[in-house]
């Protein structure tokens, strides 16, 4: 899979010959074309790059391949191993094992759920866009539920989707909870930081919630200091929008920039510190919250901030879910409603006040016949 200097198709999945496999060139071009981001086709080339290595080693032409072939796509995803999971370090805590300080499991060692599906669904639609214009078999070589996909048809996105019985060869993928980092734990991991861009990087993305990727793209111009906002380009819309700014964050983010110099109006405000000076990107970002990790012995990731946000946004009473979901920008209310909830580790002062109250002893004023009481309200 490379990357094209044309926008349509913008990535294309080159063979064992370095030429494109033109039947993913017209597909990938029409998924361009219909608005969709960048990163999404690079995602669906590289699935269509796992499919077509999975044909080209049982030997079977795309046009012919059928669900034996998918299934053998399946196989091999359920039981190779993830590349992306390799340590180096041997005291690296093991795959899939659970982080003693958080509660957080380590990503397992093979391939998730989610991620098979996904590359079912992109096979999938790789063959109707072929079915049909004409060029591909008749029978989709990936099995449907033909129940769900009518259902979903004219489905409001306000409306909770319907359970259905999974597809052939579909996983099992059960939602994982947002995992936001306690009040407990938060003070913690925030004096762990030693500079002020790491400080205030950390301070905007939990009081605004925005995503890794937006917030890296901030410049100069799209901070309002005296409105207490950032504009972002968001990642769902890909319009440029406000998001709220604490004035902690803002007043370590003038810190941070008094120190290292203010960049050109459209350059990214966080750069890196060492090296030619060049805007942050999302792996340096990330390495930052590793070494937190490493001094905490936590498993915090950068999107746990923005759970974080949503977490205490969507509990404090002073806030509305309609609001916290026009803040974070949620299209679906139930994806807000998902940060609505407690957590034991939060609740310390209260369990504690339950299990110290004193058990309330009953007791009959002066001047009645106990055996009266008995009678009327039972032993």
């Amino acid at each position: 899979m490379v990357q094209l200097d044309t926008q349509h198709p913008p990535y294309v999945v080159v063979g064992r010959d370095r030429l494109p496999v033109e039947p993913t060139v017209p597909f990938l071009r029409d998924l361009s074309l219909g608005d969709n981001s960048p990163l999404t086709c690079r995602s669906y080339a590289y699935d269509l790059l796992r499919w077509f290595r999975v044909l080209w080693l049982l030997g079977v032409e795309w046009d012919k391949a059928v669900e034996a072939e998918t299934a053998a796509m399946v196989g091999l995803l359920r039981s190779a191993a993830n590349p992306q999971r390799r340590r180096s370090n041997p005291d690296a805590p093991r795959p899939g094992s659970v982080n003693l300080r958080t509660g957080k499991r380590y990503l397992k060692p093979g391939y998730a759920a989610s991620t098979i599906n996904h590359a079912l669904t992109v096979v999938s639609c790789f063959y109707d866009f072929h079915a049909e214009s004409g060029r591909g078999p008749v029978m989709n070589p990936v099995p449907a539920s033909q129940a769900r996909r009518q259902a979903l048809v004219h489905l409001d996105p306000t409306e909770p989707v319907p359970v259905f019985r999974r597809a052939r060869l579909r996983q099992k993928a059960t939602g994982a909870d947002p995992r936001a980092i306690p009040d407990a734990m938060w003070e913690e991991f925030f004096a762990a930081l030693n500079h002020n861009r790491d400080r205030a990087a950390i301070l905007l993305y939990v009081s605004s919630g925005a995503r890794a990727s937006e917030l890296l793209g901030v410049t100069p111009a799209d901070i309002d200091w005296s409105g207490q906002l950032v504009h972002v380009i968001s990642k769902g819309t890909r319009e440029r929008e406000a998001i709220p700014a604490s004035p902690q964050a803002l007043v370590v983010l003038a810190a941070y920039l008094d120190a290292a110099g203010l960049p050109p109006a459209h350059s990214p405000i966080l750069r890196a510190r060492r090296g030619p000076d060049r805007p942050l990107t999302y792996w340096a970002m990330r390495r930052v919250i590793q070494r937190v990790n490493e001094k905490l012995k936590t498993n915090w990731s950068l999107h746990d901030l923005r759970h974080t946000a949503a977490e205490r946004m969507a509990n404090d009473p002073n806030l509305t879910l309609v609001e916290v979901r026009a803040i974070l920008r949620h299209t679906d209310l139930a994806t807000t409603g998902r940060y609505l909830r407690a957590r034991v580790e939060d609740l310390f002062d209260a369990l504690q006040a339950h299990y110290n109250r004193p058990k309330v002893e009953r007791s009959i004023p002066s001047g009645y016949d106990p055996d009266d009481f008995k009678a009327v309200f039972g032993g």
